[in-house]
This record gives C-alpha cells, sequence and structure tokens, in this order.
C-alpha cells in the first residue's frame, strides 16, 4: 500500500504530449478548472512562481464573474486558455466546464488518463493530454499532473528541472520523520498553517489527512490566520477539552517574508503557553521544486503512517464514491 509513495519520483520522468498540437499555442491566461486532486497542480503552479497569470476554478461551469477575474474582456477570448482537469476523465464538475468553454469559443485543452472528459476532445479534436494510468488515486499522481500541467503552459524549462526530481527525491528519506510525526499527532485533529505562498502545500497536506487518514483536518495562512482564527484557540476553561483536540503543524519557509516567520514564531509561542501542540515543519531543498514535492511526501508518509495506526485503508475513499453513486 506504500508503492504510491515509494514511486512517486519515477512520476517526473513522464513526458506529457499533446495531441492535436496544431490548435495550442501560448497564451496570455489560463483557468484551470478542477476538483480535488485533479486541481491541485493548478495551485501548485503559482505555489512556485505566483506571478503566472493562473486561475483555479473549483466549482461548475464558468461563470462571468471567473472569467472576469482572469482579466477577459469578450472581445479577447482567444487570450485566454481553459485547462480541463479530471484524472478520473468522469468528474461532472470539469465535464460541464468542458461544455461550457466550446458553447463560449473558449480555446481549451483537457488533461486526464481517459474518461468522458477524452471521448469529448477527442470528438471535438480539441488539443489533449491523456496522462498514463498508474492506477492512483488523484492525490497521488501529482508528479504526473503537475508535468502535464507546465506542457499545458509550454513551459519547457521547467520542464527540464522537474525532470530531475525523479533521482534527487528519495521517499525512504522522510519515512521515519512521517512515522514520528504521525505518532505524535494520533488522536488528534491536525491544524496546518503556512505562508500565504505555501497555502496550497498546506492544503495538500490537509487533502492526505482527509483522504489517506481518514480524519478531518484544517489548514489556514499566515497573516490573515492571527487576525482571527488565532482567538479562537485563546483557551477558557469552558473550552480547554475542545482546544485539546487539536495539534498545530506550522510549515516554515526561509524565502517567506520576515514578518512572516517572526508571526509564526511568536504564534508557535502563544499556542504553547496555552497547552497547545506545534510542531514545526521546515521546507528544505535546493531548488523551489525540491523544497514543495519533498514537504508532500514527507506529507504522504505522515498520514500513512496515521491511517495504518488508525485502521483505515490509505488508498480507498469509499465516502467519495458513495456520493459519486448517490449523485
Amino acid at each position: 500500500m506504500s508503492d504510491p509513495i515509494k514511486n512517486f519520483p519515477s512520476q517526473f520522468a513522464y513526458e506529457p504530449e499533446i495531441v492535436n498540437p496544431a490548435e495550442h499555442r501560448q497564451y496570455e491566461r489560463y483557468i484551470v478548472v478542477g476538483m480535488g486532486g485533479s486541481a491541485l497542480a493548478g495551485d501548485l503552479l503559482t505555489a512556485w512562481k505566483p506571478e503566472l497569470p493562473v486561475v483555479v476554478r473549483r466549482d461548475y461551469g464558468l461563470p462571468a464573474e471567473t472569467l472576469a477575474k482572469a482579466g477577459l474582456p469578450p472581445a479577447d477570448k482567444q487570450r485566454t486558455l481553459v485547462i480541463v482537469s479530471s484524472y478520473s476523465g468522469n468528474t461532472e464538475e470539469a465535464i460541464e466546464a468542458f461544455h461550457e468553454a466550446q458553447k463560449l469559443g473558449l480555446p481549451n485543452i483537457s488533461i486526464t488518463i481517459g474518461g468522458k472528459l477524452l471521448e469529448l476532445a477527442k470528438a471535438a479534436k480539441i488539443p489533449y493530454i491523456q496522462m498514463p494510468d498508474l492506477h492512483l488515486q488523484p492525490r497521488e499522481a501529482l508528479g504526473l499532473s503537475f508535468r502535464a500541467h507546465l506542457r499545458a503552459l509550454n513551459l519547457d524549462e521547467a520542464l527540464r528541472e522537474t525532470r530531475g526530481l525523479a533521482t534527487s527525491l528519495i521517499p525512504a528519506n522522510y519515512e521515519t520523520a512521517g512515522r514520528e510525526l504521525a505518532e505524535r499527532l494520533h488522536d488528534s485533529v491536525p491544524v496546518i498553517y503556512s505562508s500565504t505562498r505555501n497555502r496550497i502545500i498546506g492544503y495538500v497536506w490537509k487533502i492526505k489527512f482527509n483522504e489517506t487518514a481518514k480524519i478531518p483536518a484544517f489548514a489556514n495562512v499566515f497573516p490573515e490566520l492571527n487576525h482571527n482564527e488565532m482567538t479562537g484557540f485563546d483557551i477558557q476553561p469552558a473550552t480547554a477539552a475542545i482546544a485539546g483536540n487539536f495539534r498545530f503543524i506550522f510549515l516554515a519557509d526561509d524565502d517567506d517574508h520576515p514578518q512572516i516567520r517572526k508571526r509564526m514564531d511568536i504564534t508557535a509561542g502563544l499556542l504553547r503557553e496555552r497547552k497547545l501542540s506545534v510542531e514545526m515543519v521546515h521546507l528544505e531543498g535546493p531548488s523551489r521544486f525540491a523544497k514543495m514535492f519533498s514537504l508532500i511526501l514527507l506529507a504522504d508518509w505522515t498520514t500513512y503512517h496515521a491511517a495504518k495506526a488508525y485502521g483505515s485503508d490509505p488508498t480507498e475513499v469509499p465516502m467519495q464514491e458513495n456520493l459519486k453513486k448517490a449523485l
């Protein structure tokens, strides 16, 4: 069951290919439409390079306000690419977005392993990237998905750089730390705090606690959390039992704004004064990509060992499958 973690680096050897490339070119703006793990690659793009003109949409369709936020004037449609991302190819929100993009005449590209989305892209003769089906859950396929999104944005230099992760990322280097962290977090609700730039890394941790370990988890960012959420842990005698269920994970990054690093240190001290546990986890690595994906590997091992401790299946997501059937 740990094979997807051990084999994760090999995903960065994947060379994504655009089918029907004659219709694909460079664009000024991008809207990534996806849900759950299928949307994470779009967010990781902006975690890597915040200035990228990428907007991530997690909902049905392409409403006018989303297009406006992407800076899309009605007469300027050909300058914006809609990237419809669905790992399975059957996500109903993504399928609806595909149809709406077609109806509006927006350039679009599909990223998937197959399913209905692939059928639609082939029938419409529009560009698509078909990722290999490695029988993974979407959250386990972030290397494949991230490289596919880099190809959709024609970011060739980033593709060359991330290919190196196939050999430089060593999953075994993070298992012991992940197991020990899972042990310290046992019987608690994890809360992951990061800078705004690293928001999506914290969100990936939250998703993996939810889907792999099958436990509640929450994420928020500095400095915003200092203006509201932090006060929810200013323990009073009547609330001590509630607050005591939470354990905090701070994702510390030397590249964060100095005031953010200062806020993290002060906030950690304030929480510890209230007898609340804080784990400081550092982003480390020779490059931004190495920092991001090594921390995701640590999340994988932490939540895998948490799942084992709770007796949960770390792979399957039966509640989500039940919902899909009911819909």
